[in-house]
């Protein structure tokens, strides 16, 4: 089995897949309100060219894909893309991320393509205040979804919460707490003021040392292995007795860039090395032109840069996280 690793000899094996750049949600912090230009149809992969790219760079030890948006589950037929790639030789596990919305839905489906598991974004457990975050009137119950998704045989399942001082960080407890009832692993993410989304500020990023210890007001926390299957930075921990696991994500105050194992696919077919990183490279026009993509691979993993410059603001041309699925 080939196992390709970078200049810095992180091994890389895990690619994150956007289908579609468009997203059902307008969240504060991932999408502006308005201005963002769509990609044309025409630039956007196919199914199977995202198929034939990701058999292409199976050989080359690429075992673990997360399809993200925008949010996939608005492109038509997803669960033929899962299946797709679940016919890939060497592609061990495929994930989804998405916000939940249609995850009662397409759960059953989608898992009967070939879909392992799912994370699910989340960012209040309450109505309103999810409607006023996504900036959308869509009806949504973060945790009937969530068990729509354990029901379908989806394993392991994962919350994300990106945490905004003011906004939503008085659900810190109500969250965690979801993890003491189910088997489900709440992830509590650093807010990441980029692009144009600098109406948050660091005033907003709650830190996540800050985060365990309001957590620790409802019960003590102790480090943990969390999930058994994942590709994530996350830092896993379980209150006594706990079915599920709190985890932190911390990309503004403890970065993890030196165990980075990941590049990314974005809808139109550029591979970037770094989710803030200027480097990116085409890989849907020599696809399209027949050409082999194994040496542009190699190329980019020799390329891809030490760590991000997301501290300096510097965020490499992205103007929003939706545009690259996070």
């Amino acid at each position: 089995m080939t196992t390709l690793v970078d200049q810095f000899g992180r091994r890389i094996e895990y690619l994150r897949i956007s289908v579609t750049d468009r997203c059902n949600f307008r969240c504060l912090y991932c999408m502006p309100h308005e201005g963002l230009e769509w990609l044309p149809k025409g630039d956007i992969l196919s199914y199977e060219e995202i198929a034939s790219i990701v058999g292409q760079l199976a050989p080359l030890g690429l075992r673990r894909v997360r399809i993200t948006g925008g949010e996939p589950t608005i492109r038509p037929q997803l669960e033929s893309l899962i299946a797709m790639l679940r016919a890939v030789p060497g592609i061990e596990d495929i994930a989804l991320s998405t916000n939940g919305v249609k995850l009662e839905a397409m759960a059953d489906t989608m898992r009967a393509a070939g879909l392992d598991r799912v994370n699910m974004s989340a960012d209040s457990l309450r109505s309103e205040r999810i409607a006023a975050i996504a900036r959308r009137s869509i009806p949504f119950d973060p945790v009937r979804a969530a068990q729509a998704a354990q029901n379908a045989g989806l394993d392991p399942i994962k919350i994300n919460v990106v945490v905004m001082r003011g906004i939503n960080d008085d659900e810190l407890e109500d969250f965690a707490r979801l993890t003491m009832e189910h088997p489900w692993h709440v992830r509590f993410i650093e807010l990441m003021p980029v692009g144009d989304l600098r109406s948050l500020t660091w005033e907003h990023v709650v830190p996540s040392d800050e985060i365990v210890g309001r957590l620790a007001r409802i019960g003590a926390l102790r480090p943990t292995g969390g999930p058994t299957r994942g590709n994530g930075p996350a830092k896993y921990h379980r209150f006594d007795g706990a079915p599920g696991t709190v985890g932190l994500i911390t990309p503004m105050t403890h970065t993890y860039c030196e165990t980075c194992n990941r590049v990314r696919l974005t809808a139109d077919g550029r591979l970037r090395t770094c989710l803030f990183g200027d480097h990116a490279v085409n890989l849907r026009d020599p696809l399209r032109r027949g050409e082999d993509l194994g040496p542009l691979y190699v190329q980019a993993l020799a390329e891809k840069p030490r760590e991000h410059a997301l501290l300096q603001m510097q965020v490499g041309g992205l103007r929003a996280l939706s545009e690259v699925g996070g």
